[in-house]
C-alpha cells in the first residue's frame, strides 16, 4: 500500500490512548478530518504533535481574525516555503470556507481580487525573510494572535510536512483536479464555518505527575508558562509556548558543536532557498545529525532517504541520539527524528517570530 510518509512508520491512530486519543477527537471534531497525516507524523512525539495541534487550533481554527484571511496568510507561507501539501491544503480548505473563486484564483497562481486578501498574501510570503520590512499590518491590531499564531504554525508545519510527508495532499495527486479541490472543500465546510470555543484545547498540555501518595494529579510546573507578549491573554500564547518549549528540546540530539553550527547557520539564514548542488550543509556522512537539523530549518524538501540513513547509521555514544549504548544505533528511533526535524523547524520559527515582532501596527483599522 502507499503511504503519505516518509522516512518514519508512525503508530496507528486507532491504538492511540490517553492525550493522544482526546486529541484526535478533538481534531476530527474540529479540523473536519479524522486523523490528518500531518498530526499522525508527529504522533511518534506525542509532546510534539499536542502542542502543534493545539497552536494550530488556537490561531487558525479558534483564535480572533476572519477565517478567510487566515488561510489566505497559511497558504502565502506554504507558497514560499514550497510545501505543495500545506499550498494544496490550503486551497481546498478555502473551498472549504465558500470562497471558490478566490482558492482557484490562489491555485492557478494568481492574485486574490480583494485588496486584503492580496495584502495579506503578500504579508505572509515576505514573513520567509528574517528581518524583512512586512509594512503595516494587513489586518486589526487585535487579530494578531490569530495571524502571527497562524503563520508561525505553517513556519513549523511547513517543515515537518515537507521532511516527513509526500507532496500529494490526496491519493494519485488528486488535488491537482480542480474538481476534487472543491469537493473535498465542500465536505470539509460544515466543520470549517462552525465556530469554535477558544481554549478547548490547552487541557491536552497539562502533563499529569505523580504525587507523594502515589496519585496522578496535573503538575502545574509542567502546564504551559504566559507565552509571548503580541498573543497575550490568548489561548495562542500558551499553546506557542508550549510548542516552542517541545520542540528545542531536539537540541538533546546534537552535540554542543553542533548545535553550535546549526544555530550560527540559521542566525545568519538570509531566509533564501539553497541551490540545486548544496553547498555549504554539514555532509551526511561526518555531522549527519547537523544536516538533517540544519536542512529542516532552510530547505527541508531537500532531505533524502540517504540523509535520514547516514543519521541512523552514524550512532555515537554520548551524543543523545544512541539510547542503546551499543554504538550501532540501535536508538535512533522515529520519535527521534521527527524531533530532531522539529528542532531544526523551530530554530526557522524563531527567526520568523523576530521578524513579526517588529511588524508595525495597521495604518488604519481593516
Amino acid at each position: 500500500m502507499t503511504t503519505p510518509f516518509r522516512h518514519t512508520t508512525p503508530p496507528s491512530p486507532k491504538a492511540a490512548e490517553g492525550r493522544v486519543a482526546e486529541a484526535y477527537a478533538q481534531i476530527a471534531r474540529d479540523f473536519g478530518i479524522t486523523a490528518p497525516p500531518t498530526f499522525v507524523v508527529l504522533s511518534s512525539a506525542p509532546e510534539l504533535m499536542l502542542p502543534a495541534w493545539a497552536l494550530l487550533r488556537e490561531s487558525l481554527i479558534a483564535g480572533p481574525g476572519d477565517r478567510t484571511g487566515k488561510e489566505v496568510a497559511a497558504y502565502g507561507v506554504s507558497l514560499a516555503n514550497r510545501c505543495p501539501f500545506c499550498v494544496s491544503a490550503h486551497t481546498v480548505l478555502l473551498h472549504a470556507t465558500g470562497d471558490h473563486a478566490l482558492a482557484e484564483r490562489l491555485a492557478r497562481g494568481e492574485r486574490p481580487e480583494s485588496d486584503v486578501h492580496a495584502r495579506v498574501l503578500d504579508w505572509a510570503i515576505r514573513t520567509r525573510v528574517p528581518g524583512a520590512d512586512l509594512g503595516p499590518l494587513p489586518f486589526a491590531r487585535e487579530e494578531r494572535a490569530g495571524y502571527f499564531g497562524t503563520v508561525l504554525t505553517f513556519h513549523f508545519v511547513n517543515r515537518f510536512v515537507s521532511a516527513l510527508l509526500t507532496g500529494d495532499l490526496l491519493p494519485a495527486g488528486a488535488q491537482r483536479l480542480r474538481p476534487m479541490r472543491s469537493l473535498t472543500g465542500r465536505a470539509l465546510s460544515r466543520t470549517v464555518r462552525r465556530e469554535a470555543v477558544p481554549g478547548a484545547s490547552l487541557p491536552l498540555l497539562r502533563t499529569p505527575a505523580e504525587g507523594p501518595d502515589g496519585n496522578t494529579r496535573e503538575n502545574a510546573a509542567n502546564s504551559p508558562c504566559e507565552g509571548p507578549s503580541w498573543a497575550s491573554g490568548t489561548p495562542v500564547a500558551p499553546a506557542y509556548a508550549a510548542l516552542r518549549t517541545a520542540a528545542l528540546t531536539g537540541a538533546d540530539l546534537l552535540t554542543p558543536d553542533e548545535r553550535s553550527l546549526v544555530e550560527a547557520a540559521v542566525a545568519a539564514w538570509d531566509g533564501a532557498h539553497p541551490p540545486v548542488i548544496l553547498r555549504g550543509y554539514p555532509h551526511r556522512r561526518e555531522l549527519p545529525a547537523a544536516r538533517l537539523a540544519l536542512l529542516s530549518a532552510l530547505a527541508p524538501y531537500r532531505i533524502t532517504a540517504d540523509d535520514v540513513a547516514a543519521w541512523r547509521e552514524h550512532a555515537v555514544e554520548g551524543d543523545g541520539t544512541d539510547k542503546s549504548g551499543d554504538g550501532e544505533g540501535d536508538g535512533r528511533t522515529d520519535r527521534d527524528l521527527v524531533r530532531l526535524v522539529a528542532y531544526g523547524a523551530f530554530l526557522a520559527v524563531e527567526r520568523a517570530e523576530a521578524t513579526l515582532n517588529f511588524s508595525p501596527a495597521p495604518a488604519r483599522h481593516i
